[in-house]
């Protein structure tokens, strides 16, 4: 392939740089999943079955299914009595409810902050509010968390959308998000949903999830300093998506989401001295590397890594994973 041709000779200047961002890539919630799959594999055995991908990531899921991981879209495919694990995006109370009338052993890998915006949905549901979710139609989080309150849920995506939001009382009204939006999008949503509604509440906390808002702010700090920012992650990755979108706002000339260096046209490095680079919350670092190996062989710098910010946050396996290694422990 074209762009994957190797220069005659590379010649690294000191001008020709790559600022690499920190933090990047697996979050805790991602790296809880991928291990929720991996262990129930070597517990139980193949095949898992994984319903929807259990984060997005191409890459990620390959590397699963190699192992015995079979992906699905719905329970049904499922077959009866068999191991189904929950992506990390969540699901709505049906899904569970289809997987015991399925007999099937559930185990819900979903994001513990994702699960929190559960929990606030219901919890203003029974209070009997109108609930304003910001996020993107359609995508597996939202799906879920609109399932828990499908009565009381409004979907804007954006705020070009606050003006058709219809709701029984401007006075009991509280916007919950997805949690892998942009967080400036949001705010200007919020506000726009202020000026509709000044009776508006917020979450007890922000919903944006720390990860989410740490790779942007990282990605906010490199891109003034760069013509060109690379993003390693998947089309379908919200996350990911959402920091190209910050790059190219933040000052980056260019921006490009890129699954993997294959994806990287040689075209994006005409007059191109610093190039920005991180990933999603669901990369695996491997394809970071590959990327910058492959900016290594056109002349540019080993990575500068940036530390904006440390990441210590971990989650525990899901309680029925933990509960079975426990209980039946492999000799």
């Amino acid at each position: 392939m074209e762009n994957m041709s190797e220069p005659a000779t590379p010649t690294v200047t000191a001008a020709k740089r790559v600022l690499l961002a920190k933090p990047r890539g697996y979050c805790a919630g991602v790296d809880r999943a991928v291990q929720t799959v991996e262990h129930a594999l070597d517990h139980y055995g193949a095949p898992v079955y994984v319903r929807k991908q259990i984060v997005h990531n191409l890459h990620v899921v390959r590397s699963l299914e190699a192992r015995g991981a079979v992906f699905v879209e719905e329970t049904d495919e499922v077959p009866e009595g068999s191991i189904v694990v929950f992506s990390a995006h969540g699901v709505a109370p049906e899904v569970h409810e289809q997987a015991a009338r399925r007999n099937l052993r559930a185990i819900d890998a979903t994001c513990p902050l994702v699960t929190k915006v559960h929990n606030e949905a219901r919890r203003f549901a029974a209070e009997d509010y109108d609930i304003v979710l910001i996020g993107h139609e359609g995508h597996e989080e939202v799906v879920g968390t609109t399932g828990e309150a499908p009565d009381h849920i409004r979907l804007v995506d954006g705020p070009a959308d606050v003006s058709e939001v219809v709701v029984r009382d401007p006075e009991k009204v509280v916007w919950l998000s997805q949690t892998t939006l942009s967080v400036d999008e949001t705010m200007q949503t919020v506000e726009a949903l202020q000026q509709r509604f000044p009776a508006l509440q917020a979450p007890p906390s922000d919903d944006i999830c720390y990860a989410t808002q740490n790779r942007q702010a990282a990605v906010k700090a490199i891109a003034p300093q760069v013509e060109l920012f690379l993003v390693v992650g998947s089309a379908n990755s919200s996350n990911s998506v959402r920091m190209v979108e910050v790059a190219k706002v933040a000052g980056a000339r260019e921006a490009y989401l890129v699954d993997n260096a294959e994806a990287i046209r040689e075209e994006w490095l005409a007059g191109v001295d610093s190039v920005g680079l991180s990933s999603g919350a669901s990369v695996p670092e491997i394809l970071v590397q590959e990327v910058a190996g492959w900016l290594a062989a056109r002349g540019y710098g080993e990575p500068q890594e940036v530390n904006h910010t440390e990441e210590r946050l971990t989650f525990a396996l899901p309680q029925e994973l933990r509960r079975e290694l426990r209980l039946n422990p492999k000799s």
